[in-house]
């Protein structure tokens, strides 16, 4: 099933990365800025997610991760997607500098 709108698309990417489906998250993204491997990094637990903002074609999102040494990471991102050959697909995203102190 194709996702309608970017922010499902982010939502479903998000889902994928918890749950460590790299070939998803791979598929979803633009050919162009793809990068050829993803590691995603084994016991990395996804806390949550908050959407933040989403307008035509950018998503802005909060991500809480616990990473595999037991930090806890904020990961802000304003998300670009775009349609090809039908069906949105990831471009890039900027990260905010300040994204860390962020903590929600």
């Amino acid at each position: 099933m194709r996702a309608p709108t970017p922010e499902a698309l982010m939502r479903s990417r998000y889902s994928a990365y918890a749950l460590s489906n790299a070939a998803y998250v791979l598929d979803t993204w633009h050919p162009d800025t793809r990068p050829a491997t993803l590691d995603l990094r084994d016991g990395t637990r996804y806390l949550g997610l908050r959407v933040r903002g989403s307008a035509g074609n950018h998503v802005e999102f909060t991500a809480q991760l616990r990473l595999p040494d037991g930090e806890r990471y904020t990961l802000r991102e304003n998300s670009e997607f775009t349609q090809l050959g039908g069906r949105w697909v990831y471009v890039d995203g900027v990260t905010p500098a300040a994204a860390d102190a962020d903590p929600a």
